[in-house]
């Protein structure tokens, strides 16, 4: 945090415009102030109003007054508001993660909810962040869960990438996966495998160890590198869907779309042992299994239809799979993920 008015001054000279999660100012507004007011840099700190909506960036646009450059400190929706106002303002954008709880850092991309926190669309950016600050040992103090999310987001980076590899499908880039991408989203899994455990391990306790800063970077950089490389595809369209259902809203992104995984893996209907695999290290790290683990427990088949219907839309990534999905087989993938948490 005491980089930031450095950082700032390297694009900007006019004034930055903060725009800070509300818990975060709460924890580290001293520390986020310090290093504008020691160097004499103007900055306007704005707090974040809780969801990423066009409403939400019109209001931060409007307010940017004469600021030159927009700095997001906080979560993925967060960050990705900043993202959204700097695009519209024609103005750079430097983002400051305080939880490795998504691949919204370093992409080029943010997802918009409406007010109500339902999907709506994704924006497109002509560019990734100027600049991307982890301060790590925040983000070894950030709540246990975040980090875990993160684990579930980058989790189905490999699988929706060999979706796409598979599919020849156009990347968030408007190309196609090259043998880098793909062997991006595979390092990706491999190192979730390897250091996820270990890393929530050390969350917990609230140290920084080497495996920790190592699914920092993974959630973060190679998740957002391998899926804006490689393409996104049924994990992440299922979580647009399950968005649809309030039950979900309390839970994070990256937990949604851990399930939105597994009912992709039983869509594509994988080995059953590479299937083991993923349920076990979900259980290990924290992530949900089960239907009544994402706040669907009652979902009748009609709320199942529902996730189906906005998950096959026309503007999702389903159309990314190397097969047609219904949004019955959605609904069914959805089921049969939640029996075979209950079976294995």
């Amino acid at each position: 945090m005491g980089q930031l008015a450095k950082e700032y001054s390297a694009i900007g000279s006019v004034g930055a415009y903060v725009l800070v999660d509300p818990t975060i100012d709460e924890l580290y507004h001293d520390e986020i102030v310090s290093s504008f007011e020691q160097d004499h840099v103007s900055y306007q700190l704005v707090k974040f109003g809780g969801e990423c909506s066009m409403e939400e960036v019109e209001r931060n646009r409007k307010n940017l007054g004469q600021a030159d450059a927009v700095i997001g400190i906080g979560g993925g929706k967060t960050l990705d508001t900043a993202k959204a106002v700097a695009h519209f303002a024609h103005l750079p954008v430097i983002i400051v993660p305080t939880a490795a709880s998504s691949d919204a850092p370093c992409s080029r991309l943010a997802v918009l909810y409406t007010p109500e926190g339902v999907f709506d669309k994704y924006l497109p950016l002509p560019a990734n962040p100027n600049v991307v600050i982890m301060d790590t040992d925040i983000i070894a103090k950030a709540p246990v869960r975040f980090l875990v999310s993160g684990l579930g987001d980058a989790f189905a980076t490999y699988y929706e990438a060999a979706a796409c590899v598979q599919s020849n499908a156009t990347t968030m880039t408007g190309g196609h996966a090259t043998n880098a991408a793909f062997a991006l989203a595979k390092l990706c899994h491999d190192t979730l495998l390897e250091d996820g455990v270990k890393a929530v391990a050390a969350a917990k306790a609230g140290v920084r160890t080497a495996a920790l800063e190592n699914i920092i970077e993974t959630n973060t950089l190679l998740s957002g590198l391998g899926f804006e490389s490689s393409g996104l595809a049924a994990a992440h369209s299922i979580h647009d869907g399950m968005t649809a259902l309030e039950g979900t809203h309390k839970m994070l992104h990256g937990e949604k779309v851990a399930y939105g995984t597994l009912a992709q893996l039983v869509l594509e209907d994988r080995p059953l042992e590479e299937v083991k695999e993923v349920y076990s290290f979900f259980r290990q790290v924290g992530l949900p299994t089960s239907l009544a683990e994402i706040g669907i427990a009652d979902a009748t088949d009609e709320d199942l239809l529902k996730v189906g219907e906005h998950a096959c839309g026309s503007d999702e990534t389903m159309g990314n799979m190397p097969f047609e999905v219904t949004p019955v087989d959605v609904a069914h993938a959805l089921r049969a993920a939640d029996a075979l948490g209950k079976a294995l």
